[in-house]
């Protein structure tokens, strides 16, 4: 669909009114997109970089065929450097809403998440699905535009202040299925159980309550978010969720891992010290090893931060075929701890980047962060590179092939049979004059930011154009009015 055509139908957007799905405004009335092409002057393909190359996208968002050395005659749209756009693995939209709220210090001179989070929970009681809806568009079309095609969405958020569940348990899980038509991002959906304040079982208590389920009425809220995330395109996802050790106990885990045998299955991990020793003192072992001793961990499962891990739990890890989901920006944030990123790469490991707690959404600062922690802990340059990849290559490619396989979406690569989740950077900025290879990504990593981004196409729907998201003024104007509203009540 052309320039003009997407910028008349935007002007009529009125967010709000449910029966406007804003991806009639990318596929057009009928609701159906057409077959496409895309010329890239640089294209990083599962053969290496290729110049000059013709992408052809089909109608059901998958690409059909990659041919290089080209001209641009018959390319619909042009691209300066074309790369496969990364899934964000790991999101908790609602946690925009409190970016720069948690910067000051409490009493203790050594505060820490568990601080941060007591502010988190008072946060919670303000909120309503029109707000959650809203956050959560805003959000993902920052994802967009940032140059994430996807996102897994690690969702907790269930119920009303102090527990009460809403009429239909899956409220809050149809709000953010709603900002996913608004922003047309790919959705995998992984709604979280939250059963209890600890290891000992204690019961939840304030903002926790808002998360509550037990495991009969979570099953109820992913049969009715199943139900619903049927409004969205074929490659929305659904998956499981249990949101750690800590929280859920041993029978629910186990009941979670038969009943979604097949779903994409993400856990917290090892994020914390305190956590480890909660877990070690009330199972015998710390969480990398009771989890890897009790139940099968393989490719379908995501564990989140492993930022508190010995050597042995490293490899453990790395050899499962699961991914570890780093999150980079909010582990410094919080001061997680650093991820034993070199190790885990030696010994095959595969990962993926999130943006976790949102206080900044920017896939190139996330990826940088990695690496110059990694760094800053070993004392030395180009941690994660090899002597055939630079550091830029190997991360930007782990984080689009374990993105998608953390996602459960058929992506990852820029390759016919794949769907079409591609950024494009600007060939001719500053930043990547002159520059060819591996080069482009380290400029675009180290010495550039989200800026360079132009385009971003997630399974063949072209968000964003000229750096802009499709309805960026609508979906800002409506977080606008709601961020105005909360900060006069916190």
């Amino acid at each position: 669909m052309d320039k003009d055509a997407i910028g008349q139908r935007n002007s009529t957007l009125r967010i709000g009114e449910t029966q406007l799905l804003c991806l009639y405004i990318i596929f057009g009335s009928s609701g159906e997109m057409k077959q496409f092409t895309i010329f890239a002057e640089h294209a990083l393909t599962p053969a290496g970089w290729q110049r000059d190359v013709l992408i052809s996208v089909a109608a059901d968002g998958r690409i059909d065929s990659v041919e290089a050395g080209t001209s641009t005659s018959n390319a619909a749209q042009k691209a300066g450097v074309l790369l496969p756009s990364p899934a964000n693995l790991h999101s908790h939209a609602f946690q925009r809403a409190m970016a720069g709220l948690t910067e000051r210090r409490g009493p203790d001179p050594r505060d820490t998440f568990w601080t941060w989070r007591e502010l988190m929970y008072r946060f919670l009681e303000k909120l309503t699905p029109e707000h959650v809806e809203a956050i959560a568009a805003y959000v993902q079309m920052e994802m967009l535009e940032s140059g994430y095609a996807a996102v897994g969405e690690f969702h907790y958020l269930h119920n009303q202040p102090g527990g009460e569940a809403y009429a239909n348990p899956a409220e809050l899980s149809l709000r953010i299925i709603e900002a996913a038509k608004q922003s047309g991002i790919g959705l995998t959906l992984l709604p979280v159980l939250y059963q209890q304040g600890g290891c000992d079982g204690r019961p939840l208590t304030g903002g926790q309550l808002r998360f509550a389920n037990s495991i009969n009425s979570y099953t109820a809220l992913q049969e009715a978010a199943s139900i619903a995330l049927g409004a969205l395109p074929p490659d929305a996802v659904i998956g499981a969720a249990p949101h750690s050790l800590r929280a859920v106990n041993r029978e629910s885990l186990a009941e979670m891992v038969r009943f979604a045998p097949s779903a994409p299955f993400h856990m917290h991990l090892a994020e914390q010290a305190a956590e480890v020793e909660e877990v070690e003192a009330a199972w015998g072992k710390r969480p990398v090893e009771w989890l890897f001793d009790n139940h099968e961990v393989d490719e379908r499962w995501c564990l989140i931060h492993c930022t508190q891990m010995q050597p042995h739990e490293t490899g453990m890890l790395a050899k499962s075929g699961a991914v570890a989901g780093l999150c980079p920006i909010t582990e410094s944030s919080l001061g997680d701890g650093i991820f034993e990123g070199a190790n885990y790469l030696t010994q095959g490991g595969r990962f993926g980047i999130g943006s976790d707690s949102n206080i900044r959404i920017s896939l190139a600062e996330e990826l940088r962060t990695l690496e110059y922690s990694q760094r800053l802990r070993d004392r030395s340059r180009a941690v994660l590179a090899t002597p055939d990849k630079s550091t830029g290559r190997i991360m930007f490619e782990s984080a689009a092939q374990g993105g998608a396989q953390a996602a459960s979406r058929d992506a990852g690569a820029i390759e016919p049979g794949k769907l079409a989740d591609l950024v494009a950077l600007d060939a001719h900025a500053t930043n990547l004059l002159g520059k060819s290879g591996d080069a482009i990504l380290d400029s675009y990593i180290f010495a550039g930011d989200d800026r360079l981004v132009t385009d971003v196409w997630s399974a063949g729907r072209h968000l964003v154009q000229e750096g802009r998201h499709f309805a960026h003024e609508a979906i800002e104007q409506r977080y606008r009015q709601v961020i105005t509203a909360l900060g006069e009540q916190l």
